[in-house]
């Protein structure tokens, strides 16, 4: 089982269905909704500020997930992926995003629905990566629009299959 930690009052609250691997950290102020997972190595500290998770979503291993101390909570949409060693931070993605590996996204950006930040990228301090576009680079900036078989074949396609992963394990 995970190690989860209750912090100033706050325990980590877990939807339906929710597959947390045996290294994966959560602490305090952290409340996702069902069908999520997060995996070895992960670490979701809400202790400065709050995180909020929807359904459907992974963090993939070592993956960090942190806010700022009373200034920038983390709130995550449904469908998103945080893929392996990314870390988000007092951000805001909405629906249907892939954070890329080793991706950073940094305080008060604004990652909007039906986008990708792709491997590697950093999403500088308060970017607004638009919907439907692939953001990349140091600083990241748009790189190209979504395409339908991009949308489909990548980012709902992992999303699923990571709901298909976890279960192998639950």
């Amino acid at each position: 089982m995970a190690l989860i930690k209750s912090l100033l009052g706050k325990t980590p609250e877990f939807g339906d269905n929710c597959f947390l691997a045996e290294t994966a950290v959560i602490i305090g102020d952290v409340i996702m909704g069902n069908d999520c997972s997060i995996w070895y190595g992960a670490v979701l500290r809400g202790d400065v500020h709050y995180i909020r998770i929807g359904n459907n979503c992974n963090v993939q291993d070592n993956a960090v997930i942190h806010a700022t101390y009373r200034k920038s909570p983390t709130n995550i949409g449904s469908n998103v992926t945080i893929a392996h060693g990314a870390i988000v931070h007092g951000c805001t993605i909405h629906d249907n995003v892939m954070i890329g590996i080793n991706a950073v996204v940094l305080d008060d950006a604004v990652i909007e629905s039906n986008s990708i930040v792709a491997a590697g990228s950093v999403v500088s301090k308060s970017t607004r990566v638009e919907s439907g576009t692939v953001y990349g680079g140091i600083p990241a900036k748009k790189i190209k629009d979504i395409s339908p078989e991009l949308l489909e074949g990548e980012i709902k396609r992992i999303a699923k299959a990571y709901e298909m992963y976890s279960g192998w394990y639950k």
